[in-house]
C-alpha cells in the first residue's frame, strides 16, 4: 500500500466517522444529559466493539458470515431492533435529550450501550464491506492491510467520538428546550433509519 493510498483512506475514514450516525447520536445524547464522562463511557464501549468487527474482518467477513449463517442474521436483526427502539424512545422524549437513551441503557452501563450500538452500526458494514477493499494492495497479504486500516479507522473514530462527547457536554448548557426537541427528532430519525437499513440489508 502506497502512502498516497493510506492518506486517501485516512481522509475517507475521517469523513465517514464525522457523519452523525447511531453511535454519535447516543454519545451526544448521553453527554448532553449526564456530562462528558457518560459520553466517554459510550466511546470506550464502541472501541471495544470495534475490535470485534476488526477480528471478524481479519478472519474474512464473507467467510465469517457464511460460518455463522442464520445466527449472523439474528444478530443483525437484534441490533436493528435495538437501534429502532432507541430511536422511538428519543422521538417520544419530549425535550429531555438523553433521558430516553439513558432509560434504554442495558444494565445501566454506558460502556455496554456503546458496545451494543457499535456492533449494530451500519457504518461498520459499509467500512469493511465497501470502503476498505478498494484500498488494499492486490499483491500484498490482505490480513495485515485490513488490520492496519481497521486500526487506523478505530483511532480516527475514537478521536472524533471523544470530541463529540466533550463538545456536547459544553454545548448542553446553551441549548433551549425547543432546540433540544429538534435534536431529539433528528437523532431519533437517524437511529430508526439506521435500524431499518440494517434490517433490510441483504434482502
Amino acid at each position: 500500500m502506497t502512502l498516497d493510498s493510506y492518506l486517501a483512506f485516512c481522509a475517507t475514514a475521517a469523513a465517514l466517522a464525522a457523519v452523525p450516525g447511531p453511535t454519535v447520536t447516543v454519545i451526544i445524547a448521553n453527554s448532553l444529559r449526564a456530562g462528558w464522562r457518560a459520553g466517554m463511557g459510550n466511546v470506550l464501549g464502541t472501541q471495544a466493539g470495534f475490535l470485534i468487527w476488526l477480528a471478524v474482518a481479519a478472519l474474512g467477513l464473507g467467510a465469517a458470515v457464511k460460518l455463522m449463517g442464520v445466527w449472523f442474521d439474528l444478530l443483525r436483526y437484534a441490533g436493528a431492533a435495538y437501534l429502532v427502539w432507541l430511536g422511538v424512545k428519543m422521538l417520544r422524549a419530549h425535550g429531555d435529550l438523553g433521558a430516553a437513551v439513558d432509560r434504554a441503557r442495558p444494565g445501566g452501563s454506558y460502556f455496554l450501550q456503546g458496545f451494543i450500538v457499535i456492533l449494530s452500526n451500519p457504518k461498520m458494514l459499509v467500512l469493511f464491506g465497501a470502503m476498505i477493499p478498494p484500498f488494499l494492495a492486490a499483491d500484498e497479504p490482505a490480513v495485515p492491510q485490513i488490520l492496519m486500516l481497521g486500526l487506523t479507522f478505530m483511532v480516527i473514530a475514537g478521536v472524533g467520538d471523544s470530541l463529540y462527547a466533550l463538545g456536547a457536554d459544553k454545548a448542553g448548557r446553551f441549548l433551549s428546550h425547543s432546540r433540544i426537541r429538534t435534536l431529539e427528532v433528528v437523532s431519533g430519525l437517524f437511529l430508526v433509519g439506521g435500524g431499518l437499513w440494517l434490517a433490510l440489508r441483504g434482502k
